[in-house]
């Protein structure tokens, strides 16, 4: 359920509630709304006296929270949530439509140094590039670990991007969250839940892709895992799911954007490249994808993508993402936006 508070219900008032709260062994969660805070109570509430807490000071009424996902839910928060992420801050989440390119994998110094150049010089927020690559295959390139991830902090260093890079296990989260700004959990990695709750202790935000078969409550459910466990700086990535077609290498599924931002307060974001498989289509996709009211695009971009060693069919040059990033700015503009 969730705690109301009246507009001028005190610092007092809000304490005095969540210590009640407390005591009928409920996890208190607050939020500070524009308006009023309210306070999202969970836990088992059959032994809570609802009366004694509606009647506390400052209280202007109690309402139950119908979904699932609890803090995650707009039942809870209805601002949109809006994450800072990287040395300048930038709120993904907000008005503005924020871009994060890069490489699949750091392969080399001169590879992610050129690539990290031309995605500030295009007007990108952040860098994208895996140090540990979780891939199908055992023999498939897996990254260069934390050289990789070294790399990427000089990247960083030199271009004031933020870095956004993948965390695979639990025991790489915390040598992870030393060297980027956000750590990212994959499609495969969405319901591994003891990677999750380790995620809601670390005090970075974490961009939580959407697993290939997932439905959009699991997705909502698989975030309160990290809220629920403290870390409420969670984004969410729809990255296409697996379907009968074949002429894509995953289905991506914008419709899930307009209708994630209905039933979440939390940022929404969108990666063409897994959602597609091919380059050709990706700048398409992104006009689509910032027209349907995501709040950023996630975007492989390599510069020789033939000579990739992973995922160079969906990546698209540094020129195309130049060019793109004009179409994007026009299409943020018409729904009044900014990118």
């Amino acid at each position: 359920m969730i705690v109301i508070m009246k507009q001028d219900a005190s610092e007092q008032d809000v304490r005095h509630v969540v210590e009640l709260v407390k005591d009928y062994g409920l996890k208190e969660h607050v939020i500070v709304g524009t308006n009023r805070t309210v306070i999202a109570c969970l836990g088992d509430k059959r032994n809570v006296d609802k009366g004694a807490i509606e009647t506390a000071a400052g209280v202007e009424r109690l309402v139950p929270i119908l979904a699932p996902y609890k803090i995650a839910s707009r039942e809870v928060k209805k601002e949109n949530t809006q994450i800072k992420i990287g040395l300048n801050g930038f709120p993904v989440g907000g008005t503005k439509i924020g871009v994060v390119a890069g490489p699949c994998s750091v392969e080399n110094e001169k590879q992610l140094m050129y690539t990290a150049e031309k995605v500030a010089a295009a007007g990108c927020i952040g860098l994208r590039a895996g140090a540990f690559k979780p891939r199908t295959s055992p023999y498939a390139f897996q990254g260069l670990g934390i050289e990789g991830l070294k790399l990427l902090a000089k990247a960083k260093k030199e271009t004031g991007l933020a870095v956004v890079t993948e965390v695979v296990a639990v025991e790489h989260i915390d040598i992870v969250a030393e060297y980027v700004d956000v750590l990212q959990v994959g499609a495969r990695n969405m319901q591994h839940y003891p990677l999750l709750e380790a995620l809601g202790k670390v005090k970075k935000p974490v961009l939580l892709k959407r697993g290939m078969s997932a439905q959009l409550d699991e997705f909502l459910l698989a975030a309160e895992y990290i809220i629920n466990a403290g870390n409420t700086q969670v984004i969410l990535c729809e990255r296409g799911i697996r379907t009968f077609e074949e002429y894509v290498r995953n289905t991506l599924a914008l419709a899930i954007v307009p209708e994630l931002k209905s039933k979440t307060h939390l940022p929404v974001v969108v990666d063409p490249s897994h959602g597609t498989g091919h380059s050709h289509l990706i700048p398409a996709m992104c006009r689509a994808a910032v027209a349907a009211g995501a709040d950023g695009l996630l975007i492989e971009c390599h510069p020789d993508p033939e000579h990739a060693l992973s995922d160079g069919a969906q990546s698209i040059t540094p020129e195309v993402l130049a060019q793109l990033m004009t179409q994007i700015k026009a299409i943020a503009k018409a729904i009044d936006r900014d990118a």
